[in-house]
């Protein structure tokens, strides 16, 4: 089990990390039609936000199983 904590400071338990990686990737660059600026670029810097916390989470976690080895 992982745990990240989002822009807000609320602590996010990532139980699917498969699953959450997809979903932020496919929110941080979603927006509304039409679109509203304000609320857009909020809740794309909240999924890019989620997204870069959960690639680096992948990274560590390849680098601890190569330097297991």
């Amino acid at each position: 089990m992982m745990k990240i904590t989002d822009l807000n400071g609320q602590q996010i338990e990532v139980t699917d990390f498969t699953a959450a990686l997809e979903q932020a990737e496919y929110f941080k660059d979603c927006h509304h039609i039409p679109p509203d600026t304000v609320a857009d670029k909020r809740q794309q810097a909240y999924w890019m936000d989620i997204y870069n916390k959960l690639t680096a989470l992948q990274s560590k976690s390849v680098d601890k199983r190569n330097n297991k080895h």
